[in-house]
């Protein structure tokens, strides 16, 4: 398999990079635009993901419908996600489909954002807001986000409130989008079976025009709170408990080390906490999860358990980082967490759309571009040393709580 990477920029600063591989039997492109709730204002919370939905509402040259057909007609497999840093537009389609993909991605990032799809729209986004707050763990991570971080943006909500929702005007979220989906803040991205020069001259016909203008973000290093919250809520039936502590940045070499750290800690399988709390029966969830953000991170650790084990629960676990932290993973720990994260990125990566995210966020985060092959031989690379620095350093017990269910207090 023969893997060739890309470059090229745009006078007004778009940058496209490519994965070339003229063996894969598709092709995946998106846009990455560098801008999420992190570089959003209180007053336009959740503008970011909000605005991610007009995308799809219509342009100049296409109306809705016009959008989703044409998606549909090429058979891509299509969507959209808005994180705390990042909003993405993505398809994977077959290769002869290529300009026509491109075509659409670089016409939906200028959408026409019309009055009536906004106020419709609007409810959408509130219908959301209302679906996930009864997902318990999705409103444990958010308020345990905005608890850990405090009034760093990287505490701000990704969906925003019903009440930034509802306030928020068109044009407040025209001023934003003006601002922050400036081509020298998004990167087009391309892997698999691709014409890169047609790619580049395609991007450059639809994206020549637009308009350059400064897109900053508040780099600024988050100070973690560390305090410890219950929010008792009786219609939950079982008590869910989240942890953040901090970790390695994307940009920190010791990223790699901190995964690790992560698996051997709380992988779904065969992990510390799978073996303290899953297999005795006294939790039926536990695991730990490493999050790499713009010159921060965190370890983000989720359980659930019933209200008569969620003590106990969370005790075992803070007896599990600590002993962690003290000794470090053994040999065999390290090895099964080497190739449990091998195989799983080999696994994504053997598709276009497995990898357009990890060449997306390589050269976002890093300006790089790191072949799946490379990517392997770092991680295989990680010492036991290294990740017992990692876990000495960024102390897992120093965590800041949430929990949430009927129990009053942990």
């Amino acid at each position: 398999m023969t893997m060739e990477f890309r470059h090229a920029q745009l006078d007004n600063g778009l940058t496209i990079v490519a994965e070339v591989n003229a063996s894969a039997a598709s092709m995946a492109s998106g846009v990455f635009v560098r801008t999420g709730s992190r570089d959003e204002q209180p007053v336009v919370a959740g503008v970011s993901h909000f605005l991610e939905h007009m995308m799809f509402k219509g342009t100049e040259r296409r109306s809705p419908a016009d959008v989703n057909r044409e998606f549909d007609e090429m058979g891509a497999n299509y969507n959209a996600f808005t994180s705390e840093e990042y909003t993405v537009y993505y398809g994977a389609v077959l290769p002869e489909f290529q300009a026509r993909l491109l075509d659409l991605l670089c016409d939906i990032v200028r959408p026409s954002l019309r009055q009536e799809d906004f106020d419709v729209e609007k409810g959408v986004i509130l219908e959301e807001i209302a679906m996930y707050r009864d997902m318990p763990r999705w409103r444990v991570f958010e308020s345990l986000m905005t608890q850990h971080f405090g009034a760093h943006p990287l505490g701000n909500s990704v969906l925003g409130s019903p009440e930034s929702i509802r306030t928020l005007k068109r044009d407040d979220m025209m001023d934003y989008f003006r601002r922050r989906y400036s081509p020298g803040n998004m990167t087009l991205v391309g892997v698999g079976n691709l014409d890169f020069d047609a790619f580049a001259d395609k991007a450059r016909a639809m994206c020549g025009a637009w308009e350059p203008c400064r897109a900053d973000r508040d780099l600024s290093p988050p100070a973690a709170t560390g305090t410890h919250h219950v929010l008792r809520d009786e219609k939950v039936a079982r008590e869910h408990i989240g942890l953040i502590s901090p970790a390695p940045s994307a940009q920190d070499p010791r990223r790699h080390a901190a995964h690790l750290a992560a698996s051997i800690a709380g992988d779904s399988t065969g992990s510390r906490l799978y073996y303290a709390l899953v297999d005795p029966a006294i939790a039926d969830e536990a695991g730990t999860a490493y999050e790499p953000f713009d010159h921060a991170g965190l370890m983000f650790t989720f359980i659930t358990a019933d209200a008569e084990n969620a003590p106990r629960a969370l005790s075992i676990a803070r007896e599990e980082f600590r002993k962690l932290r003290d000794e470090g993973p053994t040999d065999a720990e390290l090895a099964a967490a080497k190739n449990k994260t091998a195989s799983g990125a080999t696994l994504k990566g053997e598709l276009p759309m497995g990898r357009l995210s990890a060449v997306g966020f390589d050269w976002l985060y890093r300006n790089e571009y790191v072949p799946l092959a490379e990517q392997i031989e770092q991680l295989f690379a990680v010492t036991r040393d290294e990740v017992a620095a990692v876990l000495r350093e960024y102390d897992m017990t120093a965590f800041t709580s949430l929990a949430l269910g009927p129990v009053e207090a942990l």
